[in-house]
C-alpha cells in the first residue's frame, strides 16, 4: 500500500469573492474539487470554514481532517449533477422513519419511545406539515401520501450545499424527521443525536457498553455534528 501524501505546498490561505459565492485562495491560487471543478461556496462563513482547514495543515495534507472540504466536494462534485436523485433517496426515508417504529415490549421501553420520539413528530406535523403516524412492530405500514409528499417537496428544495448535510443529517440518524429537526434548529444537534441512538442507549443500560460499538458512535456522532455546522454554513 502506497504511503503517498500530498506535500503542503503554500504558504498562504485566503477567502476571494467569486461568481457565484466565494472562493479558497492557496497563494492566490483557487483550489479545486477532486473533479477540477472551482470550489466555489455560498456564504463567506462556509469558505472561512474551508480556508482554515487548508491552513491547518502541516507538512503533509490530511484529508481526514478536513471535513468541510469534503463536505464541499461532495456538494459540487456529486449532489449537484444527481440532485434529482439524492432527494428522492433521502425522501424515502420518511416512509420508514426510525421514529415512527415502536416496539411492543418491554413497557418501559415502549414509554421512553413515546416520551422521547412523539414530540419530534408533533414538531414536524406544525414546522414541516406533515404528521408521520407512529407503528408498532417491525412490519411496514406505508404512511399518508400526502403527508409523504410534502417532505419530500421540501427535501426537493434544498440547495446542492444543503442537500449534501441532510445526506448525512438523515443518513446517520436513519430518520427523515430527525434530519429536518438538526437542519431547522429543533433542539442541540447533540440532543438531536442521542434521540436516534434511543434504542442502543436502552440496549446498553440492560446489558452494559461495547467499547467497539461505543467507538464507532463516536465516529458517527463527529459526523452528524459536522453535518449540522456545515448545514448552517449554507
Amino acid at each position: 500500500m502506497s504511503n503517498w501524501a500530498q506535500k503542503r505546498f503554500w504558504k498562504e490561505v485566503s477567502v476571494a469573492e467569486a461568481e457565484g459565492g466565494f472562493a479558497v485562495e492557496l497563494d492566490g491560487r483557487r483550489v479545486k474539487t477532486p473533479a477540477k471543478a472551482p470550489l466555489v461556496v455560498p456564504t463567506r462563513e462556509m469558505a472561512q470554514a474551508i480556508a482554515a482547514e487548508w491552513d491547518a495543515q502541516t507538512e503533509s495534507v490530511d484529508p481526514g481532517s478536513m471535513p468541510c472540504t469534503r463536505s464541499a466536494n461532495a456538494a459540487i462534485d456529486k449532489v449537484t449533477h444527481q440532485h434529482s436523485e439524492v432527494a428522492a433517496m433521502l425522501a424515502e426515508y420518511g416512509d420508514s422513519d426510525l421514529l415512527c417504529y415502536r416496539a411492543d415490549t418491554p413497557v418501559e421501553l415502549t414509554l421512553r419511545q413515546a416520551s422521547e420520539w412523539d414530540p419530534v413528530l408533533d414538531w414536524a406535523a406544525d414546522a414541516l406539515g406533515a404528521r408521520l403516524q407512529p407503528r408498532t412492530g417491525v412490519l411496514h405500514q406505508p404512511q399518508d401520501a400526502g403527508a409523504l409528499e410534502e417532505l419530500s417537496r421540501q427535501v426537493h428544495a434544498m440547495t446542492p450545499f444543503q442537500l449534501a448535510a441532510f445526506h448525512d443529517l438523515v443518513g446517520i440518524s436513519g430518520s427523515l424527521v430527525l434530519g429536518f429537526a438538526a437542519a431547522q434548529g429543533w433542539r442541540d444537534a447533540e440532543e438531536i443525536w442521542q434521540l436516534s441512538r434511543l434504542d442502543e442507549r436502552w440496549q446498553e443500560e440492560q446489558w452494559g457498553e461495547d467499547e467497539e460499538a461505543q467507538a464507532a458512535a463516536e465516529v458517527k456522532r463527529q459526523e452528524f455534528l459536522h453535518a449540522k455546522r456545515f448545514y448552517d454554513f449554507s
